[in-house]
C-alpha cells in the first residue's frame, strides 16, 4: 500500500499513485487507450489471463473496451506520466526500500524524518522531535502514542488511517460515497453527496473485506474442486483408453477369425487346384502310356518282321509275317493324338477363379449409443463403443462412427392403387402388390421410375395382397386369404400353398436361405422350404401376428401391425419368446429386418400423421433400442403400412397410395 510522505504534497498526491487493483503503488503503470484509465502492468495481464478467449480487454473501472493485439497486454502503452510520479514518490518517501520495509517518514513536521511512533490522537507517523513534544508539551498530555516497531510487527494495530479532506481541512475522510466511489468527509456529505448512497468508511470497507474474504475462500473451495474434477478426468482418461484397447482386441479378434478362415479358404483352394494338377497330369500320363505302348509294339513287330531269312521262308511262316507286316502298316497308318493333349492344356488353361460375390471383407463397425460431453460421460460414451462382427459375407476392416443419427425422405411416390403388400426388388427398388382398386404388381424405383411386373401376365389381372422375390428369380404372391401361389422366373405357377382362414389376408417373407415365411393373422408363424411344397415348421407366438421376418440366425421377429396393442416381439422356432415392444393405443409398429440382422421398428401415429423409426439389436430373445431417429411427417390416412430394408443406407415406408424412400445416416 502507498503510505503517506511527511510533506502535504506527498500525502495528497499519494492516492493517485495507487493501482486500482492491487491497491499499491504502481508498478509499470500502463494506460487502457480505450478510456485512459491506469493500472500495473502485472495487474492487467492477471486480470488477462481470464480473458483470453477475448480478443480485446474490458476496463475494470469504466467497462470500456479495448482492443488487444497479438502480444496482448505487453503492447499496451505505458502511463510516462504516472510512472515519472512514481519515481518522484519513492525519492521523496526514501525510496523504494522504504515503502517495501513499511517505514514511513514523519507527517507531523515538515523534516521527513523517519517516524519513530505513532499518535492515536492526531492520526499521524511522528518522529523523534515530535515524539519528544508529545512527551513535554501540554497540548499533547492525553494524546495516546504507539511505537512504529510495534506497529510493522503487528504486536499493535493503529486503526483506520483516515485521509484529510482537501477541501475541508480539518476534516477526516471517513464516508464513502457508492454513487461518486470517493472517499468524502461529513461536509461533503452535506453539502455535494446529500441524495447519494453514502457509507461509513470502516463499514464500507469491512463489508468489502468480508466480500472479498468470501471470495477467497469460495476461490480456495473452487479452485480444490477443478484440481479434483482434473485429477478426476485424468482417472477418465484411463478408463477411455481401456476401453478404445477393448475395441483394438476386438478388432484385431475378428480379423484374426477372418484371417484363419481366409487362410482356411486359401488351403481349399489350393488343395482343389493341386486335385485338378494331378487330374490333369493322369490324364497327360494315360496319353503318354498309350504311346509308349505303341512305340513298343511297332518295335516288336519290326524285329519280327524286318529279318534277312524272310526269302527263305515257308509258306505258313511267310503268310504269319505278311500279315505282321499288314498290322504293322495298320498301326503306322494310325494318327498320332496330337490334340487330346493340346485339349487338356486348353482345359487347363479355361479354368477360371471365379471370386465370391462380396467386394469387401468387412470386420465389422463401431457403433455408439448417444452423445455426451462431460469428462465421466465421455468415458461412458467410450464403453457405449461396441465392435459388432460384420456379414460373413464381407471382407473390410471396418469403420468407427460417431456420427448423429437421422433419416431423411429423399422421394415421395404417388401409387397407381392402394398398397397391400411390398418387397425388396433390388437395393434401391420395391415391388408393389394391389389390392382391391388395381391389380398387378408395380416396380418402383428411388428416382421414381415406374413400370408393371409384366413376367407373369396372369397377374396382371389378379389381386395382390403380399409378395416376396426369392434368389432365384421366383415369386410368391399371396391372393387371399388361405392361398399363395409360387411362380417360376419364367411365368409358371410351380406350386400353391393353402392355409387355415383366419379371416385376413396372407401374409409372405422369406427368410436369407429363402425359406417361405406365411402369417394371416392367427398365433402362428409357418415356415415353407423354398418350393413351398414342404412346411418345415409352425412356430407359436405370443400374439396374433400380421407380419413376420427371419434373421440368418434363425430368430423370428413377429408384429401385430395394426391391432391394438400393437406389438413386436422376438422367439425362436421352438416358440420361446423374449419381451414384446407395446405401443400405446392408436399407435401401430411395423417391422422389418436388414442385412446385419438389425431390426428396424416404425412407430406410425396416424392421427398425428407421424412416423418415428427406431433402429434396435438383438440381445438374445429381446430388442435393445440402438437409436431412436428424428421423427418424420408422412401423409397418413390408413392404418395398414409396411416397412421394408433396401440396404445399409436406404428403408421403403408406404401408406395407403403414397411410397416413400427414406435416407438411413448412422
Amino acid at each position: 500500500m502507498a503510505e503517506k510522505c511527511g510533506s502535504e504534497n506527498a500525502s495528497s498526491s499519494s492516492p493517485n499513485l495507487i493501482c486500482p487493483l492491487c491497491l499499491d503503488i504502481f508498478v509499470e503503470a500502463t494506460i487502457l487507450t480505450s478510456c485512459g484509465h491506469t493500472f500495473c502492468r502485472r495487474c492487467l495481464k492477471k486480470y488477462d489471463l481470464t480473458h483470453q478467449d477475448l480478443d480485446h480487454m474490458v476496463c475494470p473501472l469504466c467497462r470500456e473496451t479495448t482492443k488487444l493485439s497479438a502480444n496482448r497486454v505487453d503492447d499496451l502503452r505505458l502511463n510516462v506520466s504516472i510512472n515519472g510520479c512514481v519515481d518522484d514518490y519513492h525519492a521523496k518517501c526514501g525510496g523504494m526500500n522504504a515503502v517495501l520495509e513499511m517505514r514511513p517518514k514523519c507527517s507531523g513536521c515538515k523534516l521527513q524524518g523517519d517516524a519513530v511512533s505513532f499518535c492515536r490522537t492526531c492520526n499521524n507517523c511522528i518522529c523523534d522531535k515530535c515524539l519528544q513534544c508529545h512527551h513535554y508539551l501540554s497540548v499533547f498530555e492525553d494524546h495516546e502514542i504507539v511505537s512504529m516497531d510495534d506497529v510493522i510487527e503487528g504486536k499493535v494495530s493503529i486503526g483506520h488511517l483516515f485521509e484529510k479532506c482537501s477541501i475541508h481541512k480539518p476534516e477526516n475522510k471517513d464516508m464513502f460515497c457508492e454513487v461518486c466511489k470517493v472517499h468524502v468527509c461529513h461536509k461533503c456529505v452535506l453539502v455535494d453527496h446529500q441524495n447519494h448512497k453514502v457509507k461509513n468508511q470502516v463499514d464500507f470497507e469491512q463489508e468489502l473485506r468480508r466480500k472479498v474474504t468470501d471470495l477467497a475462500q469460495r476461490c480456495a473451495d473452487k479452485k480444490a474442486e477443478l484440481e479434483k474434477n482434473i485429477q478426476n478426468i485424468e482417472i477418465q482418461r484411463h478408463e477411455v483408453h481401456t476401453a478404445v484397447q477393448t475395441l483394438l482386441d476386438d478388432v484385431k479378434q475378428a480379423y484374426n477369425i477372418k484371417a484363419k478362415e481366409l487362410e482356411e479358404n486359401l488351403r481349399n483352394l489350393t488343395d482343389s487346384i493341386h486335385a485338378l494338377q494331378h487330374s490333369f497330369d493322369d490324364d497327360l500320363d494315360v496319353l503318354k502310356s498309350k504311346d509308349r505302348q505303341r512305340i513298343k509294339s511297332i518295335c516288336s513287330s519290326i524285329t519280327l518282321v524286318d529279318n534277312d531269312r524272310l526269302g527263305h521262308l515257308e509258306t505258313d511262316t511267310l503268310s504269319a509275317h505278311i500279315l505282321l507286316c499288314e498290322e504293322l502298316d495298320a498301326m503306322l497308318k494310325e494318327v498320332t493324338d496330337h490334340t487330346s493333349a493340346e485339349a487338356i492344356k486348353k482345359k487347363a488353361q479355361e479354368k477360371r477363379f471365379k471370386p465370391a460375390d462380396d467386394t469387401r471383407l468387412d470386420l465389422g463397425s463401431i457403433s455408439e449409443h448417444t452423445d455426451h460431453t462431460s469428462a465421466e460421460a465421455i468415458k461412458k460414451k467410450a464403453h457405449e463403443k461396441r465392435f459388432k462382427l460384420a456379414d460373413d459375407t464381407q471382407l473390410d476392416l471396418g469403420s468407427i462412427s460417431g456420427s448423429d443419427p437421422k433419416m431423411e425422405v429423399i422421394q415421395c411416390i404417388d401409387l397407381r392403387g392402394r398398397m397391400f403388400g411390398m418387397a425388396r426388388y433390388s437395393l434401391s427398388t420395391v415391388a408393389i402388390g394391389n389390392g382391391w382398386d388395381a391389380q398387378g404388381i408395380d416396380i418402383i424405383d428411388s428416382n421414381g421410375g415406374k413400370q408393371r411386373y409384366s413376367n407373369i401376365l396372369a397377374l396382371n389381372d389378379m389381386y395382390c395382397y403380399d409378395l416376396i422375390l426369392q434368389r432365384d428369380g421366383a415369386l410368391c404372391v399371396s391372393i387371399g386369404s388361405t392361398e399363395a401361389h409360387i411362380y417360376s422366373p419364367l411365368g409358371s405357377r410351380k406350386a400353391t400353398i393353402h392355409v387355415r382362414d383366419n379371416g385376413n389376408f396372407l401374409r409372405v417373407n422369406r427368410s436369407p436361405s429363402d425359406e417361405i415365411i406365411i402369417t394371416n393373422y392367427g398365433k402362428q408363424v409357418y415356415i415353407y422350404d423354398p418350393t413351398g411344397s414342404t412346411l418345415k415348421h409352425t412356430v407359436q407366438t405370443k400374439h396374433k401376428t400380421e407380419q413376420a421376418s427371419i434373421t440368418r440366425t434363425g430368430l423370428i421377429v413377429t408384429s401385430s401391425c395394426w391391432r391394438n396393442p400393437s406389438m413386436v416381439t422376438v422367439c425362436d422356432r421352438d416358440g420361446n419368446a423374449g419381451e414384446s415392444l407395446q405401443a400405446q393405443k392408436g399407435v401401430y409398429l411395423f417391422a422389418a429386418v436388414d442385412e446385419q440382422d438389425w431390426v428396424y421398428v416404425a412407430s406410425v401415429d396416424v392421427k398425428n400423421s407421424s412416423v418415428v423409426i427406431r433402429l434396435y439389436d438383438l440381445d438374445g430373445l429381446n430388442l435393445k433400442e440402438r437409436v431412436e431417429f428424428n421423427a418424420l411427417n408422412m401423409t397418413l390416412v390408413w392404418n395398414w403400412c409396411y416397412l421394408v430394408s433396401l440396404s445399409p443406407d436406404m428403408l421403403a415406408f408406404a401408406c395407403e397410395k403414397k411410397l416413400y424412400f427414406i435416407k438411413v445416416s448412422l
